[in-house]
């Protein structure tokens, strides 16, 4: 299925302009081709909201002088995101899988929460099948191709232009994300460890506007295992060719993570059905046919 221009669709021009003018589409209206990057929209009142990213290169994987860089992390290469995608702004919330649930949708999997609470914290114990179940749910839903990112697109939109091992920077706290700052980890430093997740949107954004990309959980993406970047695509496509597909690549760390495994580059595998504690879902959407 391909995304779709609804009819009657403005000129490209005049989207351009309202974009510019009138900032994100209200809830429920379809968001048309051409939104400017940083235009925010959500397909439906209870669909994932969603921010445009733009089209543009970056340098993938980390440089051989990153502290604590693991050899999955290499070698680096070139990425370029031919067209503008979108993203969600957050990580999928409970009360979004339960939208979902409650429509028939997600394969009838209700995922525990361990007493955090649901509502606002993003969505645990989901597997990667899973989240293609809820992609499936909300492209059935809009008639929107709806997707999990590819691990370049993850990057990509994690970095927001930065070449560092954090979108702010060379060094991390745990007032700027959510992941395992234990005493015992980091004598040196007084950060925290809050033992669970945080409700989305509680750290400041990247500078593309996307929340909690460092900690809180990881997140699921398209591509299958490669134990490194040798032969990668160079266009952000997912890595399916050639890869173990039984085990599939998560990115940006969790709640449980120390400081270096939530960097941009990190990245861990994990079998497809793995319903862990400490995963979760960011999902992607097409833009155009």
């Amino acid at each position: 299925m391909t995304a779709r221009l609804p009819s009657a669709a403005p000129s490209v021009p005049a989207i351009l302009l309202l974009a510019a003018l009138a900032g994100p589409v209200p809830a429920g209206q379809p968001a048309p081709v051409g939104l400017l990057p940083g235009s925010a929209f959500r397909d439906c009142d209870i669909c994932p909201e969603m921010v445009v990213v733009p089209a543009g290169s970056f340098t993938m994987g980390s440089p051989p002088d990153e502290k604590r860089r693991m050899r999955r992390e290499g070698p680096r290469h070139r990425v370029t995101i031919a067209r503008p995608f979108a993203v969600g702004r957050y990580e999928v919330t409970f009360a979004e899988w339960d939208a979902c649930l409650a429509d028939g949708g997600c394969d009838g999997h209700r995922p525990f929460d361990w007493y955090w609470g649901r509502g606002r914290r993003p969505v645990t114990n989901v597997s990667w099948e899973d989240a293609k179940a809820y992609v499936h749910w909300l492209t059935h839903k809009t008639g929107w191709l709806y997707r999990v990112l590819s691990e370049a697109e993850w990057e990509y939109a994690a970095r927001a232009g930065t070449t560092g091992p954090y979108h702010f920077g060379a060094t991390i706290s745990t007032d700027l994300a959510n992941y395992n700052g234990s005493y015992w980890r980091h004598p040196d430093r007084p950060n925290v460890y809050r033992g669970r997740t945080v409700p989305v949107g509680s750290f400041p954004p990247n500078a593309f506007g996307l929340h909690e990309v460092h900690g809180n959980l990881w997140e699921w993406v398209e591509d299958c295992r490669h134990k490194s970047y040798r032969g990668a695509p160079t266009d952000g496509s997912a890595w399916i060719a050639g890869g173990r597909c039984s085990s599939r690549v998560l990115r940006g760390g969790s709640w449980y993570s120390s400081d270096d495994r939530v960097r941009s580059a990190d990245r861990r595998f994990a079998a497809l059905r793995n319903r862990g504690h400490a995963n979760g879902i960011r999902v992607a959407r097409d833009l155009g046919p």
